[in-house]
């Protein structure tokens, strides 16, 4: 595997600023289980010679293998300044919407690294005039170190916590397709139904068996899937 990571940093180091904020999100086309939005601040100041070397293969958490994924993970908890981490459950996503969820997730994010954050990048989208100023990047955790570092940490945090509903809910088979669609995910639907982590807001062929509604409130709601401490990430309220 390529040595990305330097060209990562160095596109966040010409930005000419100390702290560099970035955000990204995991779980955006999922039909179950939360969304993960995910905030890394990188001090540039402090990120030379040995305390780099861990990000040598920094790179969007989808060209990474999982098992490059939990390292790179435990190498941005040691180099950034501060990390930040949030789940949106199913049931807001239904009640909000995706777009609108995930905007005011990523928003969360850089609100919570600014100050110190000097420059906020985030990845695709622009967040509109409530967010800290920022710059929207295309293809943001291909070229961004610091959105390249939300992304393992949004992803490799989701992939945990579809583990750990999958605990919950076995017959789904969540730590296999930790939530997206399959073939066989969509059948175990057609035949069960949904379960209570399931987002029920989308136009699935596999919910059009029966028809569903979106609940009011979830059971899942009443513990605000409060999955992320097990993970050893700061949460944010």
């Amino acid at each position: 595997m390529k040595r990305t990571g330097q060209r990562l940093l160095k596109f966040d180091r010409k930005l000419g600023a100390r702290f560099v904020a970035g955000a990204d999100e995991a779980g955006r086309g999922s039909l179950a289980g939360p969304l993960v939005v995910a905030g890394v601040l990188l001090d540039y100041g402090a990120l030379r010679e040995h305390r780099v070397r861990p990000l040598a293969y920094l790179n969007d958490s989808k060209q990474c293998s999982e098992e490059r994924r939990e390292e790179l993970f435990h190498a941005v908890l040691g180099c950034a300044e501060k990390v930040v981490v949030r789940a949106i459950p199913a049931g807001d996503i239904d009640r909000n919407g995706l777009h609108k969820s995930n905007l005011a997730g990523l928003r969360a994010m850089l609100q919570a690294l600014s100050p110190p954050a000097e420059a906020c990048l985030v990845d695709g989208f622009r967040l509109g005039a409530l967010a800290p100023e920022h710059t929207a990047v295309v293809d943001g955790d291909e070229k961004s170190a610091a959105i390249a570092a939300a992304s393992i940490v949004a992803k490799v945090t989701r992939d945990r916590l579809m583990r750990r509903l999958d605990a919950l809910y076995p017959a789904y088979g969540f730590a296999q397709h930790v939530g997206y669609i399959t073939p066989g995910h969509s059948a175990v639907v057609r035949e069960r139904g949904p379960s209570e982590v399931h987002r029920l807001s989308f136009q699935a062929l596999c919910y059009k068996v029966r028809p569903y509604q979106v609940p009011a409130f979830r059971a899942t709601e009443a513990r605000d899937e409060r999955l992320v401490p097990g993970t050893g990430l700061t949460g944010t309220e």
